[in-house]
């Protein structure tokens, strides 16, 4: 463990225990919703790529046009 995160858990144990458990809880969910995108990243790698390569393919070609965000 880090020497800021030992120190994040020191200030968060001079807490009162719902404010505690109402950290720690957010601190699981992200832990766990960042372990779940790095998933969803590694798994649609290829699919990414493919698309990456289409899009590209399209621009060389002449097939894409130039667009602003009101344009969309």
């Amino acid at each position: 463990m880090t020497k800021l995160l030992t120190q994040a858990f020191e200030k968060a144990s001079e807490l009162p225990d719902d404010l505690q458990d109402q950290l720690a809880t957010e601190v699981i969910e992200e832990i766990e919703w960042e372990f779940r995108w790095d998933q969803t990243l590694a798994q649609s790698q290829n699919k990414l790529e493919q698309m990456a390569e289409k899009a590209a393919k399209e621009y060389s070609s002449g097939k894409t046009k130039k667009m602003g965000f009101d344009e969309l």
